[in-house]
């Protein structure tokens, strides 16, 4: 019978599922040099991503990628998207506008986002939340 391993031998045995690093990804995007890694990486998040692949799935997909890259680049270098992205916004918007059939779930989705804020504001400000009231004509 073979006895028990010896404290000295199960620090030799393989480490468990919870501290090795993931074993899907490879060990140089662990290590964060942003080579291959990244590259797989982007790859995993794009198809983990369902509004990503909805949106590349229409008419717009270079519209979406060309977006998309300039929000990833205001980030990296700590610029304003919106004020960055302003052009490539607007032309996403306008195709997404042109293919509305396809595209019809997102823009109702902002539209009422849209709407909700402009609620909000006019419940917020005072004067707006009370109609404005005609004077009435004396008889």
């Amino acid at each position: 019978m073979a006895s028990p391993p010896s404290p000295s031998t199960e620090t030799l045995a393989p480490s468990t599922p919870e501290t090795d690093p993931d074993p899907t990804k490879p060990a140089v995007e662990a290590e964060g040099d942003g080579g291959e890694g990244a590259e797989k990486e982007e790859e995993e998040e794009e198809a983990e991503c369902g509004f990503c692949l909805f949106m590349k799935g229409g008419g717009c997909k270079e519209s979406f990628i060309a977006w998309e890259k300039c929000v990833e680049d205001a980030e990296k270098t700590g610029e304003d998207v919106v004020e960055k992205c302003f052009q490539v916004t607007s032309l996403l918007k306008k195709c997404m506008d042109e293919h509305a059939d396809y595209y019809e779930p997102v823009l109702k989705a902002e539209q009422a986002m849209a709407d909700a804020v402009a609620t909000e504001i006019q419940e917020s400000t005072p004067e707006s939340s009370e109609p404005r009231k005609s004077p009435e004509p004396e008889n």
